[in-house]
């Protein structure tokens, strides 16, 4: 953690409102004049999406699980690097994994590679990350003690099924029988590495739908946020002004002395509520500490 170079990092997978939450994270960013160093967690991933296919199959030929939860597909050791050298100086290596054409196009590359290591972080006030690994720890690795503001986001996991089921069988044309298999061989990483980053983090946003989705193999549509409810969970000892969010936040209510629910159309309104004094609250702490060095240098 760094007063002078904070980091936030957003990290869940997929069905959580990915798009909500990097439209609210801009808005509170414009708002408070703040320049951040944008990082995509798919970024680290180990292998190019060809490599990722041949590693996969030699890994269900030896019995064994491979998937993008796991530290074996991604370099872990480098998204650590980025965080610490971000912390201490302002400044790090990135690269972005082209996922489309349309961002494949101009680097002149093809989908699913890499672009080359750039420099990062010149003029920035924080790093911003979003991804899947932001808060996770290893025997070999520990990301989430750099993180100044770590941030869950997380939908109940037969919503995160569903998910990728109907994300994978339509836009990726896969069966639906491959993708459930490939959810079955990806659990153990899920567990591993993905769900205790949870227990970490300084605020939780965990949606959850009010439609069945029971059995998530033959849901023919993903619930909408109209049709969800966000439960949001605060570290303990987090002080936070219940109160005046309930008032502001119509149809919330509280659940647990620390959890606030509110209707899934209001996720945007109470990210922006409840994370802008935070990130405010860290922008003072970086301008105190940049004055206290300004005048040290000076002495």
């Amino acid at each position: 953690m760094s007063f002078r170079n904070p980091i936030i990092a957003v990290t869940g997978s997929s069905g959580a409102g990915t798009s909500t939450t990097i439209e609210s994270f801009e808005h509170i960013f414009r708002s408070l004049g703040i320049t951040s160093a944008k990082v995509e967690g798919d970024s680290f991933h180990r292998y190019s999406r060809q490599e990722m296919d041949l590693e996969k199959r030699k890994a269900r030929e030896e019995r064994r699980n491979l998937s993008y939860f796991g530290d074996e597909a991604n370099d872990f050791d480098a998204l650590e690097t980025l965080f610490r050298d971000y912390s201490i100086t302002g400044r790090g290596k990135m690269r972005k994994y082209l996922h489309t054409f349309d961002e494949a196009v101009p680097y002149n590359q093809m989908p699913g590679t890499f672009t080359t290591w750039e420099n990062l972080g010149e003029g920035t006030d924080l790093l911003f990350y979003e991804g899947l690994h932001g808060g996770v720890v290893t025997q070999n690795n520990d990301v989430a003690k750099y993180v100044d503001l770590l941030i869950g986001m997380v939908p109940i996991v037969n919503l995160e099924w569903i998910q990728k089921i109907i994300r994978d069988t339509n836009q990726r044309g896969h069966s639906r029988e491959a993708v459930t298999a490939s959810i079955v061989r990806s659990m153990e990483d899920y567990i591993s590495f993905i769900t205790p980053q949870f227990s970490r983090t300084h605020i939780n946003f965990q949606r959850v739908p009010t439609v069945d989705t029971s059995n998530p193999f033959s849901a023919k549509a993903i619930p909408t946020l109209d049709e969800s409810f966000v439960v949001i969970r605060f570290r303990e000892g987090t002080q936070v002004d219940f109160p005046y969010y309930l008032s502001m936040i119509d149809g919330a209510f509280m659940s647990r002395i620390n959890t606030l629910v509110v209707p899934g159309g209001k996720m945007g309104l109470a990210m922006e509520l409840l994370l802008t004094p935070m990130i405010h609250e860290l922008m003072e702490k970086k301008n105190q500490a940049d004055k206290q060095l300004d005048w040290v240098s000076v002495l």
